[in-house]
C-alpha cells in the first residue's frame, strides 16, 4: 500500500515544554486514521506541525515519499491537506459561499464572481444534506451549520487529505451520520482523512487504524479488528478506566427551580415550563435549532426573554443575569471561546471575573486572595498548568472549559445549567466533569445539562426535557429512557 503522508519522529519544543517526542504516524490515500489521546497530547500540535503553523524542532515530513517542507499554511494547502478545526474558524459577517470560497474566491478581470461562487457551493451543502442557502450570513445559523460549512470548506478545496478536528462536536445525531457516510464516499475516491475525536464510538465506525499519543509520544496503535472502546481509552490514559456514565443518585427536593411561562425571542410564540429539584440532573435533548441554548440563555438573562417567570426555592427572580448571579443560578455556555471566556486574560483573571467584587476593596483588586482562589481551582479542577498567568488562549479545549466550570464551582452554585459541557473534552475530562456534576447534584445544587451526546444525555440525566423547534415535546422519567424514545419527541 502506498503512503499519502508520513511523519517521521517528529518533535517540537516550545519554551519549558516538549509538546511532541518523537512522534511518528503514516497514512495511505483512502485511509481514514484516528488519532486519540487526552487533551494536552499533543495531538493538536502535531496537526499544526502538518498544517504549517507551527515547524517542528526535528523530524521529517513526507508526502507520497518525497520530503516536504510545510513552512506555512498556504504550503500545506498546496501538497493537498486541508483542514476541519475544533473550534469554529468561519468569519461570521459574510455569507456560506464566502466562507467556502475564502481566499479562493471566482474573479474575472479582479471582480469577485458572486454568482458563480454560490453556484459552486451547493454541491458541497447538498453532499452534506446541509439545507441552507449559500446566501445566508454565517451569524445566524448555528453553531453546528458553522461547522459544516467549515467541512464543505475543505471538501472544496479537492484536498487528497482531510483532518477533521472534532468535527461533530456540535452536530446532531443526523448530521453526524451524515457526516461519517460522507467519510466512507471520501474514501472511495481516494481521500485520506485524519479523523480526531473524543467520541470513540465514532471512531469504532469509521476508523480504518488508531494512532494514540499520550503526553507527547507514541502510546499505540490499533488496527481495524482491534478497535473498540476499552481498547482505546487504555492507550489513551495507560490504565483501565471504569464505566464513564456513573451516575450517583442523590436526595432530591421537588420544586425546587421553576420555570414558568418562558418566551424567547427566537421562539415567541412557544411557552416553556418545566420544574426542577434540588439534586437532580436535568437533561434537555433536541435536534440543532430546537431552540435548548436559547431556553438557557433566556434564563440566565444573556438574551433578553419577551415573557417569563423563575423561582428558586420559593423566591421569585427577575430575568437578568444580575439577578441570576446574585441568586446562585449560573450558565456554561456553549460557544466557551467567545461566550465563557476572556482569552487574552489570565486564568487567575477568567477565575475571579464574575465575582470580582469579592476580590477587590475600593476600586482596586486584592492579587493574592485572586491569586488563592485561582490555585484552588487549578488543583480541584485538575487544569493542566504551570501556573495562573498563563492566557486562556494558550490552553487546550478541555482545559479552557475547566476555567469556566471552575470560576462558576468558587461562587457555591444553586442552580447551574451546562449548556455542551463535554465538547470536544477527552475520555479522562469527562469523566472528572461528570464526577463534579455528581458532586453538585449530592450537595443539593439543580442541574440542567443541555447536550447533543445522546449517549452523554442517557447516562447522566435523571430526566430528559425534550425540544423541537422551540417548543417543549415531552420529557422522559429514567426508566422511559432509549434513544428511539428520545428522537421521537425529538423530530416531533
Amino acid at each position: 500500500m502506498s503512503v499519502l503522508l508520513e511523519m517521521r519522529q517528529i518533535t517540537k519544543e516550545f519554551p519549558g515544554v516538549k509538546a511532541l517526542d518523537q512522534v511518528s504516524f503514516s497514512i495511505a490515500p483512502g485511509e481514514c486514521l484516528a488519532l486519540i489521546g487526552e487533551n494536552g497530547a499533543g495531538k493538536s500540535t502535531l496537526m499544526k506541525v502538518i498544517g504549517g503553523v507551527h515547524q517542528p524542532t526535528s523530524g521529517e515530513v513526507f508526502v507520497y515519499g518525497k520530503k516536504a517542507e510545510i513552512h506555512s499554511v498556504a504550503d500545506s494547502s498546496a501538497l493537498g491537506i486541508g483542514f476541519v478545526h475544533q473550534e469554529l474558524n468561519v468569519l461570521d459577517n459574510i455569507d456560506v459561499a464566502g466562507n467556502i470560497y475564502l481566499g479562493r474566491e471566482e474573479r474575472k478581470f479582479g471582480l469577485i464572481r458572486k454568482n458563480e461562487m454560490h453556484k459552486k457551493a451547493e454541491p458541497w451543502l447538498k453532499q452534506l444534506g446541509l439545507n441552507i442557502s449559500t446566501y445566508s450570513k454565517v451569524k445566524d445559523l448555528t453553531i453546528g451549520q458553522q461547522q459544516m460549512v467549515e467541512i464543505a470548506k475543505a471538501l472544496s478545496m479537492n484536498a487528497r487529505l482531510i483532518i477533521m478536528d472534532e468535527p461533530t462536536s456540535s452536530l446532531t445525531l443526523q448530521e453526524t451520520d451524515q457526516l461519517l457516510a460522507t467519510i466512507e464516499s471520501l474514501k472511495e475516491q481516494g481521500i485520506a482523512v485524519i479523523y480526531i475525536s473524543h467520541r470513540l464510538k465514532e471512531i469504532e465506525q469509521c476508523a480504518d487504524r488508531v494512532v494514540a499519543l499520550r503526553d507527547g509520544k507514541n502510546a499505540g496503535e490499533l488496527e481495524r479488528k482491534n478497535i473498540n472502546y476499552d481498547a482505546m481509552v487504555k492507550l489513551m490514559v495507560g490504565r483501565e478506566l471504569n464505566a464513564i456514565y456513573h451516575k450517583i443518585e442523590s436526595e432530591k427536593t421537588p420544586g425546587y427551580f421553576k420555570v414558568r411561562n418562558l418566551r424567547t425571542s427566537t421562539y415567541p410564540n412557544d411557552e416553556i415550563n418545566f420544574e426542577l429539584a434540588a439534586g437532580e440532573i436535568l437533561g434537555f435533548a433536541g435536534l440543532v435549532g430546537a431552540g435548548r441554548s436559547e431556553v438557557a440563555q433566556a434564563i440566565f438573562g444573556v438574551d433578553p426573554a419577551l415573557a417569563g417567570e423563575l423561582e428558586i426555592d420559593g423566591k421569585n427572580l427577575t430575568l437578568n443575569t444580575k439577578e441570576a448571579i446574585k441568586n446562585g443560578l449560573y450558565l456554561v455556555p456553549e460557544d466557551r471561546k467567545k461566550s465563557g471566556l476572556v482569552l487574552e486574560m489570565s486564568i487567575r483573571e477568567n477565575m475571579s471575573l464574575p465575582s470580582l467584587c469579592d476580590y477587590s476593596k475600593k476600586g482596586l483588586i486584592a492579587k493574592s486572595a485572586e491569586k488563592k482562589l485561582a490555585g484552588e481551582q487549578i488543583d480541584k479542577m485538575r487544569i493542566k498548568v504551570p501556573d495562573d498567568s498563563y492566557t486562556a488562549n494558550t490552553l487546550s479545549g478541555g482545559n479552557q472549559q475547566k476555567i469556566v466550570l471552575g470560576k462558576w464551582m468558587s461562587m457555591n452554585p444553586r442552580v447551574i445549567i451546562f449548556d455542551e459541557p463535554t465538547r470536544g473534552i477527552d475520555i479522562g475530562a469527562r469523566s472528572e466533569i461528570y464526577d463534579l456534576m455528581n458532586e453538585l447534584a449530592g450537595k443539593g445544587c439543580a442541574i440542567i445539562m443541555i447536550s447533543s451526546d445522546m449517549e452523554e444525555v442517557l447516562g447522566m440525566s435523571d430526566r430528559i426535557c425534550v425540544m423541537h423547534e422551540g417548543k417543549l415535546t415531552g420529557t422522559l422519567n429514567r426508566e422511559e429512557f432509549s434513544e428511539e424514545a428520545v428522537m421521537q419527541l425529538a423530530v416531533n
